[in-house]
């Protein structure tokens, strides 16, 4: 299976993801404390994934805000479930 992932920042500063199967799916949703170095998982749900630009919502373990953002398919960046994902130092 391929996954995407997308990210965003709440209105709190923690760091929103949510990987995505190939019909934009919401496999897992999560939430990370810069603060406290720590991460939760945050529920999260995609809204319109089958057109071209779709949203994804996620429920902050944080703050308890709703957070919605939108994506565009065309920037997605697949993967087979097998591969690690690459994430940026620091």
């Amino acid at each position: 299976m391929r996954i995407a992932t997308v990210r965003s920042v709440c209105e709190c500063q923690a760091q929103l993801g949510a990987d995505l199967d190939e019909h934009r799916h919401v496999i897992r949703g999560w939430a990370k404390d810069t603060r406290q170095k720590s991460q939760d998982s945050a529920p999260a749900t995609a809204i319109g994934a089958e057109n071209q630009l779709f949203d994804v919502a996620w429920l902050c373990p944080l703050c308890t805000r709703n957070t919605l953002r939108s994506f565009d398919n065309a920037g997605l960046v697949w993967r087979n479930s097998s591969e690690p994902e690459l994430r940026p130092h620091g």
